[in-house]
């Protein structure tokens, strides 16, 4: 159940659409398996494999996207259309102009889809009506972008934005390693990303590494800004911070998975269990990361 990774959005707190409403409103775009003629098809389905598409757990909830993709790799197709254009030519006495092997290539596209392999996945969201959070397990932006675009036709309202603070993260990152200090209740690990401006922008990387060297400082005095951080928040999670606010590389403190698997009876309790706890100390996680990047800046 424990996520690897965040998005971090902010839902307002005023926002009090009603659990059933809620789930009501995703059943307009639930999960479809490709058609023949479908490059990719994206849905909800039920985060515990039930009827319901809302796993609700005090006052906490838990969504899922499911979604399919054909692959069919661009070389395959290319090298057919190039095929089909040769019998063509031989045929025609000329080669097919722009328009025509567009065709061609839309047409080898039709015809190899029904054949291709599959790509199934899915995509945990986690939303905290009580404190205003949306955060996804996906570990890029445009993963995200999927997931609120599927939202966006799901809900009659969605007013969802992305997370905004008054302290960029790479300048607060470059703040901690210059200063050798970390904010209150987190530590600095040994992993980092250095990244000059400038067409070249230069890339610096540190693995298992300590960073409180002046060899840090002089990259920091020549102009690179951190784009990645490793942190661990009161000793109990580990992660990687970007600089466009992501949270990558989750690890939550061994205890607390040991803590879950002791208490559970069986695999559904385990489950609600690991989401009690994980999105307990996510919350106040998050809290602490907003005040460390100088608070959050309030939509107008």
């Amino acid at each position: 159940m424990w996520f690897r990774n965040l998005q971090v959005f902010r839902i307002p707190g005023n926002w009090t659409l009603p659990l059933a409403e809620f789930e009501q409103q995703l059943s307009r775009q639930l999960f479809q398996a490709c058609g023949s003629q479908d490059a990719q098809s994206r849905g909800w389905i039920s985060p515990r494999g039930n009827d319901q598409l809302v796993h609700s757990l005090n006052r906490q909830w838990l969504i899922t996207l499911g979604s399919e993709q054909k692959l069919l790799p661009g070389a395959v197709v290319k090298q057919e259309a190039q095929e089909r254009a040769r019998h063509f030519e031989e045929e025609q006495g000329y080669r097919p102009g722009r328009k025509q092997m567009q065709e061609i290539r839309d047409q080898v596209t039709m015809e190899l889809l029904p054949r291709a392999f599959s790509r199934y996945r899915s995509t945990s969201v986690w939303l905290d009506p009580v404190n205003g959070w949306l955060c996804m397990d996906a570990a890029s932006i445009a993963r995200a972008d999927e997931i609120l675009d599927v939202l966006g036709k799901s809900l009659d309202e969605a007013p969802i934005s992305r997370l905004r603070t008054q302290l960029s993260p790479a300048a607060a990152m470059a703040d901690w390693l210059a200063s050798g200090e970390a904010p209150a209740g987190f530590t600095v690990d040994r992993d980092c990303e250095l990244r000059a401006h400038g067409n070249e922008q230069a890339t610096v990387r540190y693995v298992r590494h300590a960073l409180d060297g002046d060899e840090i400082r002089a990259h920091l005095e020549q102009g690179k800004q951190p784009t990645r951080l490793a942190l661990t928040w009161n000793d109990r999670i580990s992660f990687i911070l970007t600089d466009k606010l992501e949270i990558k590389r989750l690890a939550f403190l061994d205890i607390l998975k040991e803590d879950a698997e002791k208490q559970a009876q069986d695999n559904d309790e385990l489950f609600d269990i690991e989401f009690t706890l994980m999105t307990g100390e996510l919350t106040h996680l998050l809290t602490d990361l907003v005040q460390a990047l100088g608070g959050e800046i309030e939509e107008d």
